[in-house]
C-alpha cells in the first residue's frame, strides 16, 4: 500500500516536473522570438523594466494571434508586425486620430457627381491605372487623416493632368491648424480638402517632406505648390452602392472604425472581422473587386507602412447587409473634384 502511494506521490512530483520544464521552454521560446522580433524591427527598451512589460505584451499578442490562424475558420489572416508589443489601447491611441466624433457637426455636401452613373465594371484598381502613390507611414503621430486626404488628392491629379505626384501631408500637419484638424492630435478628410482649396494647393512631398511630428508651418514650402483641387463631394452616406460609383471613377478617402486587435494585426485575405462603427481612421479606397470563392471587397490603402497588412494594403467585405457598410467605410465617405 506504501509503495502504491510513493509512485503516486513521484507520479504527481514527476507530472509538476514535467508542466515547469515545458512552461519554462516555452518562455525560453518566446523570449527569443520576442529578441528575434525586436532586431527585425530595431525596437530598443529603455531598461528592464521596460522590457518585461513589452515581452509580456508581446507574449499576449503572439497567443492571439496563434490562436486565432489556428481556428482557420475566418477568410483572414493575423500576423505578428511591427505593432506586436503594443496593447490595443496604446496601439489605437498612437494611430487612429480621426476625428469621428466631430461628424455631427460637420454640414456635409449635398452635389454627388456620379449619383447617375450606371455602368460599373466588376473590379477597379487604380494602382494598376498609375493613380496611387506608393504605401507611406504616418508612424507615431495620429494624422491618418491627412494620408487619406493626399492619397485622394494625388489621385484625382492623377487622373486630371496624367501625372502622379507624391503629395505633403507635413503641409497638412504644419499649416492646417486653424479649424478641427489638428496635425498629429487628428483632423478630417473634408477639412483638409477645404485648405487645400482655400490655399489654392499643395506642396510636394519632396518639397515639404514628412516629419512625423507637429511642426510650424513653413511658408515658402507652403507657396511651392504643386497640385490643386476645385471642390470636394461627399458620397451619400451608409450606401455602399453610392460608394462603389465613386470609387469606379477616382480614389475616395474613407473613414472606418480601425481600433480591433484583428485590425492590428491584419496580414492578409478578405477581412470580415468585428469591428463597429465608432470611425476612428482615415484611409483611401483605390479599388473594389472579388476573391476566388466570390467575396466581394473594398481594396483599400493604409498608412501604416509596406510591413503591415498585404504590403500595406487591407481588403475588406463589401457589400454587407449593414448600410453603413463593414467598420462603417460607408458611413463618411468623400473625395475631391478637378
Amino acid at each position: 500500500m506504501a509503495s502504491k502511494i510513493q509512485l503516486s506521490v513521484l507520479f504527481l512530483f514527476g507530472f509538476l516536473a514535467l508542466q515547469v520544464t515545458c512552461r519554462t521552454l516555452e518562455d525560453a521560446s518566446m523570449h527569443e522570438r520576442h529578441r528575434q522580433w525586436m532586431a527585425h524591427y530595431g525596437k530598443v527598451y529603455k531598461d528592464s523594466q521596460e522590457k518585461d512589460k513589452r515581452f509580456n505584451v508581446f507574449k499576449t499578442n503572439v497567443q492571439y494571434i496563434e490562436n486565432f490562424n489556428d481556428a482557420g475558420n475566418k477568410p483572414y489572416k493575423l500576423a505578428i508586425n511591427q505593432f506586436a508589443d503594443l496593447t490595443n489601447e496604446e496601439f489605437v491611441a498612437s494611430r487612429n486620430r480621426f476625428k469621428g466624433h466631430m461628424c455631427s457637426t460637420i454640414t456635409r455636401t449635398s452635389t454627388f457627381k456620379y449619383e447617375n452613373v450606371a455602368a460599373l465594371p466588376s473590379s477597379v484598381d487604380w494602382r494598376q491605372k498609375g493613380a496611387v502613390t506608393p504605401i507611406k507611414d504616418q508612424g507615431q503621430c495620429g494624422c491618418c487623416w491627412a494620408f487619406s486626404a493626399v492619397a485622394a488628392t494625388e489621385g484625382i491629379t492623377k487622373l486630371s493632368t496624367g501625372k502622379l505626384i507624391s503629395l505633403s501631408e507635413q503641409e497638412l500637419v504644419d499649416c492646417d491648424t486653424n479649424g478641427v484638424d489638428q496635425g498629429c492630435e487628428g483632423g478630417l478628410m473634408d477639412d483638409a480638402f477645404k485648405f487645400i482649396l482655400q490655399n489654392k494647393g499643395l506642396s510636394t512631398e519632396t518639397n515639404y517632406p514628412y516629419q512625423g511630428t507637429d511642426g510650424t508651418c513653413n511658408k515658402n514650402k507652403e507657396a511651392n505648390r504643386a497640385a490643386t483641387i476645385k471642390g470636394y463631394e461627399d458620397v451619400p452616406a451608409n450606401n455602399e452602392k453610392a460608394l462603389l460609383k465613386a470609387v469606379a471613377n477616382q480614389p475616395v478617402s474613407v473613414a472606418i472604425d480601425a481600433s480591433g486587435s484583428d485590425f492590428q494585426f491584419y496580414s492578409s485575405g478578405v477581412f470580415t472581422g468585428s469591428c463597429g462603427t465608432e470611425l476612428d481612421h482615415g484611409v483611401t479606397a483605390v479599388g473594389y473587386g472579388a476573391s476566388e470563392d466570390g467575396t466581394k471587397y473594398w481594396l483599400v490603402k493604409n498608412s501604416w507602412g509596406t510591413q503591415w497588412g498585404e504590403q500595406g494594403y487591407i481588403r475588406m467585405q463589401r457589400d454587407i447587409e449593414a448600410p453603413e457598410g463593414i467598420c462603417g467605410i460607408a458611413m463618411q465617405a468623400s473625395y475631391p473634384t478637378a
